[in-house]
């Protein structure tokens, strides 16, 4: 296993020493427990404040720290005629972590009475660390032994150990009578470059989603002001692309007050990723959801899958003297 470990570090690094290499954005399961995440232009869409924070922990059973934290904070401004967001994300890949932080405007218009766009622009900064110290190289490996001696490698270490640059996105989102709605978003517009290396050049490929999705009632809330309690089903699609990457997810979300369950399929182009199942509990002030991903593909299960884990707080909604209509898509 040591052996094995150290083989998938040592190609890691060796991708480092390319002239060019693309990296990949985290896919998180629970596409809207984290809307700004998904698309810019979903920021104040519930019109009301928000706090979100999510967790990711895929593959615990591999060697190596495949662990993701995103909070963010989002509401609806009167005066800014659309919503305000800030975002923050923190990703650890083994030796590689990266961290990004960006503010949000997503301008909300109602183009007829059932017809309303959203249309955002995010700015932020987005930084690459490399821990040297944990890399493993194969001349630090005792043949037959495999055991590991720190600090005997040739290799020599880069010139940066921590990269930056600014990052720009952009989205839109079209809602349709308060139950249909289609978006799409592109991150990292200008390709920053986080090249370790001097010398060489190291992009971040712009990553693609359109998304899409509807929302049907099966049983209406019987108190004004309760839509919460519908009896709901919500089928979506979620498609990503970034660089040579290709991903799309299919499945819906029933909502029966206050629980809601999720079952989506995975399918990254070339073989079927993984089958998500959700369940998340809701309340007027908060909710709270558990997915796992059960891995389809070669890696197979024996690498632990991945457990994400999502809590939102509704935060008290100023006093309404508009009449937008907020793009009602699923909690989770």
């Amino acid at each position: 296993m040591r052996t094995k470990a150290a083989s998938i570090l040592l190609f890691g690094v060796l991708l480092l020493t390319v002239a060019s290499v693309s990296g990949q954005d985290v896919a998180f399961s629970q596409f809207y427990a984290n809307p700004v995440y998904l698309n810019p232009a979903l920021a104040g869409n519930r019109i009301c404040p928000r706090v979100t924070l999510n967790y990711r922990n895929q593959y615990p059973s591999l060697a190596g720290n495949y662990v993701t934290y995103n909070a963010s904070f989002d509401m609806y401004a009167k005066s800014l005629f659309g919503g305000v967001a800030v975002l923050v994300t923190n990703d650890m890949t083994g030796p590689l972590a990266s961290f990004s932080g960006s503010a949000v405007y997503s301008y909300h218009l109602q183009l007829t009475r059932k017809l309303t766009m959203n249309a955002a622009m995010q700015a932020g900064y987005f930084q690459y660390r490399l821990n040297w110290d944990k890399l493993v190289f194969e001349d630090m490996i005792v043949p037959g032994t495999g055991e590991v001696i720190p600090g005997s490698s040739s290799e020599s270490q880069p010139q940066k150990l921590s990269v930056g640059d600014i990052d720009f996105s952009t989205g839109m989102v079209l809602g349709y009578d308060e139950r249909y709605y289609l978006g799409a978003a592109v991150h990292h517009i200008t390709s920053p470059d986080l090249a370790f290396y001097d010398g060489n050049i190291s992009r971040l490929d712009p990553k693609i989603t359109i998304h899409a999705g509807a929302l049907f009632n099966l049983k209406e809330a019987t108190l004004p002001g309760k839509e919460n309690d519908n009896l709901s089903l919500s089928p979506n699609i979620v498609y990503m692309q970034q660089g040579n990457f290709h991903q799309l997810n299919g499945g819906m979300y029933l909502n029966f007050y206050p629980f809601v369950t999720g079952l989506w399929l995975r399918h990254n182009f070339e073989n079927p990723d993984a089958l998500i199942v959700l369940l998340g509990f809701q309340q007027p002030q908060f909710k709270i959801g558990y997915s796992f991903d059960y891995t389809l593909s070669q890696l197979g299960i024996s690498a632990g899958g991945a457990h994400e884990v999502s809590f939102v707080w509704f935060l008290p909604c100023p006093k309404k003297e508009f009449k937008y209509k907020a793009i009602k898509c699923p909690g989770f």
